[in-house]
């Protein structure tokens, strides 16, 4: 019986080194920025910088709002 739990002792001891021993996770890319959010001129919808559209100084989310705001 004390050689089961000899045994057992040791196996605790052995998988707690081996953890040890791997090496750490390598660290994450870092994230690529937020872009900016606009606000449409002609629903008031956020949207990135990126997806949208300008005419005139003013940002829309899409060409649709745009014309549409032409047309007003």
């Amino acid at each position: 019986m004390k050689y089961l739990l000899l045994l057992l002792v040791l196996g605790v001891l052995w998988v707690s080194w081996k953890k040890r021993q791997v090496p750490p996770a390598s660290p994450r890319a870092p994230e690529k920025p937020a872009s900016a959010m606009l606000l449409c001129a002609h629903c008031g919808v956020h949207f990135p910088e990126g997806d949208g559209v300008s005419a005139d100084g003013q940002a829309f989310c899409s060409a649709a709002h745009r014309e549409a705001s032409r047309q007003r």
